[in-house]
């Protein structure tokens, strides 16, 4: 292999599959339209230490010269920016307050960005974020797009903690297509939400009700989670597989932040 790729829509599984071919081959390659995400930094960031000659990532063009073999190494994966934003999410839903350290808040922008137009106040340090929720979030309006800008992984926990949010929001989702499933479960709960094609209109209700909902897929199934902190009784997730597959250990997390959540995994 060794030629130039151009990638239609600058993805992420994409550009990270293109660079895992070519870092073997032996010639060069060059990925144009490569998505930009930290991810694809520190993919390339990995691979170079294990030996590869890759430079660009974070720009939309990748160059990677082929090498013969990679070595072993040890590596510190980057902090995960959807689990950041997901514990960040539910503190402000809950009108609570955290302190987040071992986090990379440049990663985190356009999600924090969105959280103060709720109401929420936030600091922002080298490794921590500072958040303080309102009484009540305000609405506000999304739209999904490439890094760096909203990540569409946040887009289903927004949406679920725009469910209560004083106001009407809208989301749009420019990413993927049927990214709504979980919505008919939050709309089991009370929420008001309108599916126009990729757009989601939320109003904004005074509280949610308990239930036995279904995680339909991962993020949807956090937002799930985040939805049951504030709706009026106990309510049943189920299908956390889907769950546990993109969170390591968020039941005791979010109790360690004060929610009552039991797991069971069969």
């Amino acid at each position: 292999m060794g030629e130039k790729i151009h990638l239609d829509f600058p993805s992420v599984g994409a550009t990270e599959n293109a660079m895992l071919v070519a870092v073997l081959s032996k010639e060069t390659t060059v990925i144009s339209n490569a998505a930009m995400e930290p991810e694809i930094v520190d993919l390339q960031n990995f691979l170079n230490k294990m030996g590869a000659k890759i430079t660009g990532a974070g720009t939309n063009e990748i160059t990677i010269q082929g090498v013969q073999k990679l070595r072993d190494v040890g590596y510190q994966v980057m902090p995960d920016r959807i689990e950041a934003g997901t514990l960040l999410c539910a503190v402000a839903t809950t009108g609570g307050n955290i302190t987040l350290r071992k986090v990379n808040p440049e990663h985190l922008t356009p999600v924090l960005e969105k959280l103060k137009e709720c109401g929420c106040k936030i600091q922002q340090e080298k490794e921590t974020v500072i958040l303080e929720a309102p009484k009540k979030l305000k609405a506000v309006d999304i739209k999904t797009m490439p890094y760096p800008g909203f990540p569409t992984d946040m887009q289903a926990i927004l949406v679920s903690i725009l469910c209560t949010a004083k106001g009407t929001s809208i989301v749009t989702e420019n990413i993927f297509e049927n990214r709504y499933k979980y919505t008919n479960e939050l709309k089991r709960m009370g929420a008001k939400i309108t599916i126009e094609g990729r757009t989601a209109i939320i109003k904004g209700v005074r509280k949610l009700t308990k239930g036995v909902v279904e995680a339909t897929d991962l993020r949807g199934g956090a937002a799930l989670v985040l939805a049951s902190l504030t709706a009026n009784g106990k309510t049943k997730v189920t299908n956390i597989e889907y769950i546990l597959r993109g969170y390591e250990n968020l039941d005791e997390k979010l109790n360690s932040l004060g929610a009552k959540i039991t797991k069971e995994v069969e």
